[in-house]
């Protein structure tokens, strides 16, 4: 299949506002290019609407971090969800994944929790991993408050699927399973090349330039990229949450999150696992622009429904 004739249109709007790629810009001007994309072009009619919105903070590894919570228009009691979002762990905040915490509360039916984890390379690993673990860890103690009952979850895209899945983790290794986790086209192994590194390098919005300055952005000068934290692939799955991972066929990431999915299953975990025809990295956030995606978005939220509700 080719790529979606929507988003092909969307590529092509980007590409001709695009001043230079991202991997030959600075951190600052990353995030004001993302922002632009994400947030200041953003229509504010497409924005679904919630029951509530609150503003608040949650404990991080050092300190507080901003964090908002999303409730849907749904009688309780409800799931909570923590959202780590995606940006290559460079990019990204509460303003840019505020839709896609809105689609997940409603269609998901949870309250979710965003949270804005420390930013690579200002502060790199083991900064955003271990802000991620401890502010799960705080909403797990503050469900009353923060969320639903006693079923918490954690879902992200991208970057911020690779610090779910290493969440998920350290919840089990904790004795604390959570009751699911949602990997959109995650980061799974740094260590590895894949056939769709190659088959997706360029012109699909992430390229493979932009995800090698994002790794050397949050791991610097390290040279060995093994330790699960970086590569949750290669830790030990038997026992984490039940899981959901959705890739998409023209994103380089795809078997990154195929290969998770795969290897998941191998060591028991229950897995749903969907390829989406035809779209790319982001698709998540593109569900305006193109009818393919929000049908992905909608088939995601829907079998993540049904592993947090059964």
């Amino acid at each position: 299949m080719t790529v979606d004739p929507q988003i092909a249109a969307l590529l092509e709007f980007i590409a001709s506002v695009e001043a230079k790629p991202m991997s030959e810009g600075t951190p600052a001007e990353a995030r004001h290019g993302f922002r632009t994309l994400a947030v200041d072009l953003r229509d504010p009619a497409a924005v679904p609407d919630v029951a509530s919105v609150e503003d608040t903070t949650v404990a991080g590894a050092e300190d507080d971090l901003p964090a908002r919570v999303y409730r849907p228009a749904v009688e309780g009691p409800l799931p909570t969800i923590v959202l780590l979002h995606g940006g290559g762990f460079v990019l990204g905040d509460l303003d840019t994944h505020d839709v896609t915490a809105r689609i997940l509360a409603n269609g998901c039916s949870a309250v979710v929790v965003s949270v804005d984890y420390r930013l690579a390379p200002e502060h790199p690993f083991p900064a955003p991993v271990d802000d991620a673990v401890a502010a799960t860890q705080y909403v797990a103690d503050h469900l009353a408050r923060l969320g639903g009952d006693d079923r918490l979850a954690v879902a992200g895209d991208s970057a911020g699927g690779n610090l779910s899945a290493v969440v998920a983790q350290a919840f089990r290794d904790e004795g604390r399973p959570l009751a699911g986790q949602l990997l959109i086209y995650p980061v799974t192994d740094m260590t590895g090349a894949y056939p769709s590194h190659a088959e997706n390098a360029e012109g699909l919005f992430l390229d493979l330039a932009t995800m090698a300055w994002f790794q050397r952005q949050y791991t610097g000068d390290r040279t060995d990229l093994s330790d699960p934290r970086l590569s949750p692939l290669l830790g030990d799955l038997h026992g984490v949450a039940p899981a959901v991972v959705v890739v998409a066929e023209y994103d380089p990431l795809r078997d990154d999150g195929l290969a998770y999915a795969e290897a998941l299953a191998a060591a028991g975990v229950p897995v749903e696992v969907r390829t989406f025809p035809g779209l790319v990295h982001g698709f998540v956030d593109m569900g305006r622009h193109s009818v393919a995606a929000q049908q992905a978005l909608d088939e995601t939220c829907a079998l993540f429904h049904q592993v947090l509700h059964g």
